[in-house]
């Protein structure tokens, strides 16, 4: 009885041993063939744990969880390609890695949301362009798969990336809201406005819509009878202009590669496509293989 369990954890020993040396070898593969997104992963990696272990020496919770989620993302490319046997372009890696990291660490932890008007306008245009980007690969992997025996058309491939994308953001401002609604964390920033239009001021309940303009401020009454002005300049909207403001410029980098890669799909040139879409590992190995 003993040896055998001391047969079954050398087993397991051996099986760990393996996946590492697999680890391993894949990283120097992708440091020898890739090195653009190697050493950015290593570098934006460093970076982030380094502000980890500051996290943690601080005592900052909040921000040692948004590591700790940094550093998850950044290892699912490598168990997507292992356990999917794909191909991530090497182009797609680098944005992925800097986008997780301007999202996350400047974005969140260093407040680049507040800092800059626009840098959550950019962050939002620039994951719809991504998302369309895999679902385009998604369908694409079908056309080329020899199992499937339907080929999609270039409309059809265009529009699948363009609504994969466009959920995507849905379900990105349902996480936002949730976020909100339960842990009070104003993911869904504020706008301050000077003018509003609601039929809930309508004393006629008829469904007329009482425009209000000029306002200047926004004044809390809590139950108490206590009052907080909150001296804002405008009144206090929560949320709607920026999730629609999400929605708008998602849409936007969503159709701009949906177009480009329905004009690439109809001719020999994929310059885009190609440096973006996933590919299957086996057709890169049989391609080495012919040359």
């Amino acid at each position: 009885m003993g040896t055998e369990k001391k047969t079954r954890r050398e087993l397991r020993r051996e099986r760990r041993s393996r996946r590492r040396e697999l680890r391993r070898g894949a990283l120097r593969r992708k440091m020898r063939e890739e090195p653009g997104a190697f050493w950015t992963y290593v570098i934006l990696r460093t970076i982030v744990i380094l502000i980890l272990i500051r996290s943690l020496m601080r005592g900052e919770f909040e921000s040692s969880v948004v590591c700790l989620f940094v550093l998850f993302i950044y290892v699912l490319p490598q168990f997507v390609e292992e356990k999917l046997k794909i191909e991530i372009p090497s182009v797609l890696e680098i944005v992925i890695f800097v986008f997780v990291f301007a999202a996350e660490i400047l974005g969140e932890m260093q407040s680049y949301f507040i800092k800059y008007q626009y840098w959550d306008t950019i962050l939002h245009t620039t994951s719809g362009f991504l998302f369309a980007a895999v679902g385009f690969s998604l369908v694409d992997l079908l056309n080329k798969s020899e199992n499937v025996k339907v080929q999609l058309s270039p409309v059809y491939m265009a529009l699948t990336a363009f609504c994969f994308s466009m959920t995507i953001g849905v379900l990105w401002e349902f996480f936002e809201f949730a976020a909100d609604r339960w842990l009070l964390l104003d993911m869904q920033k504020d706008t301050i406005l000077q003018q509003i239009s609601t039929v809930e001021l309508d004393a006629t309940r008829s469904n007329i819509p009482i425009v209000v303009s000029g306002i200047q401020d926004t004044i809390l009454v809590l139950e108490n009878g206590e009052q907080y002005p909150l001296g804002l300049g405008g009144y206090l909207d929560i949320g709607i202009y920026d999730t629609m403001g999400d929605f708008f410029v998602n849409f936007i980098g969503a159709v701009v590669f949906s177009v480009i890669a329905f004009f690439e799909e109809r001719s020999a040139n994929r310059p885009l496509t190609t440096s973006l879409a996933l590919h299957r590992r086996r057709e890169r190995t049989q391609a080495k293989a012919a040359e």
